[in-house]
């Protein structure tokens, strides 16, 4: 069975070295307060509970599933799942971020993000279940009724009810546009659902004793397309006015979707029959209110991915040390043994640094941008929520796309570490696969995410955003460039952020003449960001590695060592990409239909 260890000395590194968190927090009147105990006390624990809780129960819940009862539509998540749930409402972990108004203990976002980053790394399909009433939370806060949040939020907050969105349908999947489900108004200001939704993660299950979906639908009036979508707040037990449980509302699971992972999550199949729901929100305008819940789970999948590779570094690590095969090529290293340890030889080396660069660039990254969110949610200063808001909105996609692929590549370096093991079950590497695999496509395809960066973030305002992130990277440049210890860093990614100039340049002129040449170009592109991205984290990294890499901390050394080898051999792929993204559309579109 895979063991789990949080990896706390990277986090504190991240907040208090990296990005000085708590001076930038204490500048928000909301979090004036927060010190470097707090947040280090709330991370422990939640590795704690991680570790001890949820971790000891993924690898027998993949194998077990969710049952459904199909006479009374009924789901049961695996064994040991409501149990490790119940224990971490008790210890107030889904109020964590929330707002006091509410119930919550009104903590930063950055907190949150690295909570779950532990949890996503214990037990994926488990954290979904709190993780998707978080983001329900979230968007009845922006755009809830008082009513509704009155009614809704307190129980969301506490974790005795869970949330869901419920979006896709049989035949429209991201193109949301083309959704069917209808929303008949019942003359009390409430509204009556018809339709049928699926890949609705947590959509039933015995938890909590009511789940709150909000659903997308279409008024009798609405006009064609996605200007015709509203939102409406439909839970699954009808609550009366004074907060109790009343009858059975009509939505309910009339199937549980078979997948290649995330076994231990229910995906359901939701069949709306009259269910009574309200509006959220303005008519016709409930696809801008569900943005905050989908970009909110578009930064939650990518830490799904985080999770995941951390895991699975640590345990292919364990691995290589204590397997023996063969002997090194210049030698044996281990003479007393018949052979030698794996982690020798030099590719199972470039898997495993492989695995960790990904995993550590991705959790700068996410802290980064989680600090941001904080900003924009709790500054005073309009420039300043400006400026995280176009930071935040450049980078989601990025997160979504860029930590989902690459979790691809380092769960499955990892399991190759493994050998044939790896594909063996209880040693829990395929599973980490095989979670790993969806979260590059729900909650908006990878491909999907790149046409938003390159289409929207970047050419939509020609380039407004991207300059505000590369003006970040041309201060730290200006400003590291008279240092000589750090220019194997500076010099790459300076080069790199005067490409991405220029091929963006180069992108918006072809898209002028013809639009299909940004999705010809946009996965290779935001792969190309990406990278920009992580050389500016782990050059930043580098500095502060350099500079404590005297005190004998082998940490700081270790740090050093994976920025370079990220620089020497990740980096570098770069320059095809950019190559392909600049053979545009002509080679994707010559071949005739007919001949595929």
């Amino acid at each position: 069975m895979p063991q789990y260890n949080p990896p706390v000395r990277d986090m504190h590194f991240l907040l208090h070295e990296v990005l000085d968190a708590v001076n930038e927090l204490k500048q928000l009147p909301k979090h004036a307060e927060i010190d470097a105990d707090t947040m280090n006390a709330v991370i422990e624990e939640a590795g704690k509970f991680a570790s001890q809780v949820t971790a000891p129960i993924n690898l027998s819940g993949d194998a077990e599933g969710c049952t459904l009862d199909k006479a009374t539509h009924e789901v049961k998540p695996p064994k040991g799942f409501k149990e490790a749930y119940a224990q971490y409402v008790e210890g107030g972990w889904p109020a964590l971020s929330c707002d006091p108004e509410f119930g919550g203990q009104g903590l930063p976002v950055l907190l949150n993000q690295c909570v779950y980053e532990m949890l996503n790394s214990a037990n994926q399909s488990w954290t979904m279940y709190p993780g998707l009433s978080h983001g329900a939370y979230e968007a009845l806060h922006a755009h809830g009724t008082p009513e509704q949040k009155a009614l809704y939020l307190p129980k969301l907050t506490s974790g005795e009810w869970t949330g869901t969105m419920c979006l896709t349908e049989p035949h429209c999947g991201t193109d949301l546009g083309l959704l069917r489900t209808k929303a008949e108004p019942r003359g009390d200001g409430s509204y009556k659902l018809t339709g049928q939704k699926i890949f609705i993660s947590a959509g039933e299950h015995d938890l909590t004793p009511n789940i709150i979906h909000l659903v997308l639908a279409r008024l009798p009036d609405a006009p064609q397309g996605s200007k015709g979508i509203s939102l409406f707040v439909v839970p699954k037990v009808l609550v009366n006015a004074d907060g109790s449980l009343g009858a059975r509302n009509g939505i309910f699971c009339s199937g549980l979707e078979h997948k290649m992972g995330i076994h231990g999550n229910a995906t359901c199949q939701m069949v709306l029959e009259d269910a009574v729901g309200t509006l959220v929100g303005e008519p016709n305008k409930g696809l801008a209110a569900m943005f905050v819940m989908m970009n909110a789970a578009r930064l939650g999948v990518g830490n799904q991915s985080l999770g995941l590779m951390e895991v699975a570094y640590q345990n292919a690590v364990a691995y290589a040390k204590d397997r023996i095969q063969m002997r090194a090529l210049s030698g044996p290293k281990a003479p007393d043994k018949p052979a030698d340890p794996i982690i020798v030889h030099p590719d199972v080396r470039k898997m495993l640094l492989t695995a960790r660069a990904y995993t550590e660039g991705a959790r700068a990254l996410a802290m980064f941008t989680s600090l941001q969110l904080d900003k924009l949610l709790a500054t005073d200063d309009e420039d300043e929520r400006k400026q995280a808001d176009d930071i935040v909105a450049l980078l989601t996609p990025i997160i979504k796309a860029f930590t989902t692929d690459n979790g691809w590549i380092a769960t499955s370096a990892c399991m190759q570490v493994f050998g044939g093991h790896g594909y063996i079950h209880e040693w829990g590497m395929e599973q980490f696969v095989r979670d790993a695999r969806i979260n590059m496509i729900y909650e908006g395809t990878n491909t999907v995410q790149s046409l938003d960066l390159l289409g929207r973030k970047v050419l939509g305002d020609n380039g407004a955003k991207l300059k505000k992130f590369g003006k970040l990277v041309a201060e730290f440049v200006e400003e590291e460039g008279v240092n000589e210890a750090m220019q194997e860093f500076i010099n790459p990614l300076a080069d790199l952020g005067d490409k991405v100039t220029k091929l963006t340049g180069e992108l918006g002129m072809k898209a002028f003449g013809n639009a299909d040449e940004v999705g010809a170009a946009a996965v290779d592109y935001l792969r190309v960001v990406g990278h920009l991205c992580y050389a500016y984290f782990f050059a930043r990294m580098a500095k502060v590695a350099l500079a404590k890499q005297g005190s004998g901390d082998p940490f700081y050394t270790a740090k050093l060592a994976t920025a370079r080898f990220y620089f020497a051999k990740l980096l570098p792929e770069t320059a095809t990409l950019i190559r392909t993204a600049r053979a545009g559309l002509a080679p994707l579109m010559a071949m005739d239909e007919a001949l595929f």
